[in-house]
């Protein structure tokens, strides 16, 4: 029985690693495409989330035929906000910001999720913030603490590890910081608008959970309202007919792909983490990809191992553990004194709540 329990614990912290590798997959087969096949973003996005779409729609029908609530207007007026949210807003601003100034200054700025995602969860009381609380305190440094280390693995390279060297890579670069052009702010913009989105996307789809638990259903009608809309913008942004099609390689994998690990498994895992652990949980995951990433281009990439990845990556892991630790200390003591139990500090030390 203990197995069993500490299995289920462990399942939302696997499955929110598996996401992040998804993620690193999926922004290399996007850049490959973009770069050396010249597939437009607006493009990119609006076709892998269509697919998803034609995915999701039967699937959450079929499955939740019988215990589907009623959909009504105010629901489906939520479901469109997710959209904007979530696919429109976001994944456009994010391949937007890109092609004006670096993938580096991106992962920078995913990294500012879990702090804005926390200071949104506060402002709407999703979350209970106590300073005079240990574990409220802990929570903090251990949040300021992973994204330190995650902006280390970004700007801070250091010394090749000769033990780690690899081959080097045929890819080139595909940008560099070095690279930097007057467009830097404005991508740098559209990145902060793209951060602060998926911010506000976690808080939402929160809040949406506690009236409607019903997670594919959720995740089928945000994909479609965000592939209305992302038609819409096309329609309106791309003016070169010929961007429209697709080439039978690079860029059909890499929309299928999209479609299938970025959007289907990884908006439905998602979904279900917040529903479980919450939002603050969800974006904790965001500084772990930066070593994921660092991870992936020394094996598949050939490319060299520096000091900066390692120092950032134990800066990362110090400082999400110690959120971890202070979210499971927290649910033992409410365990404690829901079953009318001592706790060894007073009902005013819970901190954070965990899930709304």
């Amino acid at each position: 029985m203990k197995m069993k329990q500490y299995l289920l614990e462990c399942t939302p912290f696997a499955a929110m690693v598996i996401v992040e590798c998804l993620d690193v997959g999926l922004t290399t087969l996007s850049k490959a495409a973009m770069s050396k096949k010249g597939m437009n973003h607006f493009i990119f996005v609006l076709y892998s989330n269509a697919l998803a779409t034609v995915i999701l729609l039967p699937s959450s029908f079929l499955i939740n035929r019988t215990t589907r609530q009623p959909l009504s207007f105010s629901l489906l007026g939520k479901f469109f906000f997710l959209g904007l949210l979530g696919i429109t807003i976001m994944q456009n601003c994010v391949f937007t910001g890109i092609s004006y100034s670096s993938p580096t200054l991106g992962s920078a700025m995913s990294n500012l999720t879990p702090a804005i995602t926390f200071v949104l969860a506060v402002i709407f009381r999703m979350e209970k913030l106590d300073v005079g609380s240990s574990i409220s305190q802990i929570k903090i440094v251990g949040t300021v603490v992973s994204i330190s280390g995650a902006f280390l693995v970004t700007f801070y390279k250091g010394a090749p590890i000769g033990s780690f060297q690899t081959r080097r890579s045929t890819l080139q670069p595909l940008v560099s910081l070095s690279a930097e052009t007057g467009n830097w702010v404005i991508g740098g913009l559209f990145l902060v608008i793209a951060t602060i989105s998926l911010a506000a996307w976690n808080i939402a789809q929160a809040a949406i959970l506690k009236g409607y638990p019903s997670q594919l259903t959720i995740v089928a009608f945000y994909c479609l309202f965000g592939t209305f809309q992302c038609a819409i913008l096309s329609l309106i942004v791309v003016k070169d007919p010929s961007s429209w099609i697709l080439s039978p390689d690079i860029e059909l994998i890499s929309i299928i792909y999209s479609a299938i690990f970025g959007s289907v498994v990884t908006f439905s895992v998602l979904t279900w983490c917040i529903d479980r652990k919450g939002p603050l949980f969800v974006t904790m995951f965001k500084p772990v990809g930066i070593a994921i990433a660092a991870f992936m281009s020394v094996v598949f990439l050939g490319e060299t191992l520096h000091i900066g990845s390692v120092i950032g990556a134990l800066v990362i892991a110090i400082g999400f553990y110690a959120v971890m630790w202070a979210q499971s200390r927290e649910k033992n003591m409410k365990g404690l004194e829901v079953n009318g139990l001592p706790s060894s500090s007073s009902a005013q030390e819970s901190a954070l709540l965990e899930s709304p």
